[in-house]
């Protein structure tokens, strides 16, 4: 019967004496959970139960910019910590608020895309192309072509917006929304076929003419316009002008609002003839206009 050899015997003891100086147990990327028990130049000492304290740098407190770690983490508080760097020599690993943070908003808003949600953020500035937003701590952009208050930009800084998704990239850090879409999404589930707008022309198409109202905008066929043919729409609408109309049918999956003016002619052609009467009497028209679209 062979013994076993000084040299193979001294390999595993030091195996074992290696295993006691390593907590193997805590790699980078693992999420912990600990308490802050001591602050210390520059972040705090966390208990996350091995054998050396966790270490969390201030700039890896949270997502939003601190100074002092005790605002965002109070001691002996239990939390989440997210390890951004294995152990040193002392065998102390440094973990994260702000990373896992980070990894949850992004999980967060990428449910929310799927949801179709929309969500409330801040305009914290501003450029030529449209605003920068806080999005629950991250920063996103809204362009100017998708803000329903596209004309002064610098009123909007600090303001709260609804906003629902354009792009959500987080591999390029990319979060774009549209105060438009969803204001208009909203203001859709308000409308009903029969209802009197008064909003403004804003284009004018060969078919017709696009008119915004309530953050929204609505299509003023050139066939919805009057009971007459329309040989030049340029010579009856401009695009400034106000106008009031009566929505004739909603297409919510496609966003649609038809508009018309013809039903509150009281003969073909008046709007042509006299526009400015059949505006300043919509309102007392618009109840006999509504029960001929509706039957009721």
């Amino acid at each position: 019967m062979q013994s076993k050899s000084p040299d193979a015997a001294f390999s595993m003891e030091d195996f074992a004496k290696a295993l006691e100086q390593h907590d193997y147990q805590f790699q980078k990327g693992q999420v912990v959970t600990g308490k802050a028990y001591s602050y210390e130049s520059g972040g705090a000492l966390v208990d996350i139960g091995g054998k050396s304290p966790a270490f969390l740098p201030v700039e890896e407190a949270s997502v939003s910019q601190v100074n002092d770690v005790s605002a965002i983490l109070p001691l002996q508080e239990e939390r989440e910590f997210l390890i951004i760097r294995d152990q040193n020599e002392d065998g102390q690993v440094t973990i994260s608020l702000r990373q896992l943070e980070y990894r949850k908003i992004w999980e967060r808003l990428a449910e929310m895309q799927d949801s179709s949600q929309s969500l409330q953020v801040r305009v914290t500035g501003m450029n030529k192309g449209g605003v920068t937003i806080d999005v629950l701590g991250l920063r996103g952009f809204i362009p100017r072509s998708h803000l329903v208050e596209r004309e002064n930009l610098e009123a909007l800084k600090g303001q709260t917006l609804t906003a629902t998704f354009l792009d959500l990239d987080r591999d390029r850090n990319k979060i774009v929304l549209s105060n438009r879409l969803a204001a208009r999404a909203q203001n859709f589930s308000q409308l009903e076929a029969g209802q009197l707008i008064e909003g403004k022309v804003t284009s004018l198409k060969p078919f017709g003419a696009f008119v915004e109202f309530d953050g929204t905008t609505g299509l003023l066929h050139i066939n919805q316009i009057s009971q007459k043919f329309i040989a030049s729409l340029p010579t009856l609408l401009e695009v400034g002008q106000p106008i009031k109309a009566m929505i004739v049918d909603l297409e919510e999956g496609r966003g649609r609002i038809s508009l018309s003016t013809k039903v509150l002619e009281n003969y073909p052609g008046e709007v042509l003839e006299s526009l400015a009467t059949v505006m300043d009497e919509a309102e007392s028209r618009h109840d006999r206009a509504r029960k001929n679209l509706l039957g009721s």
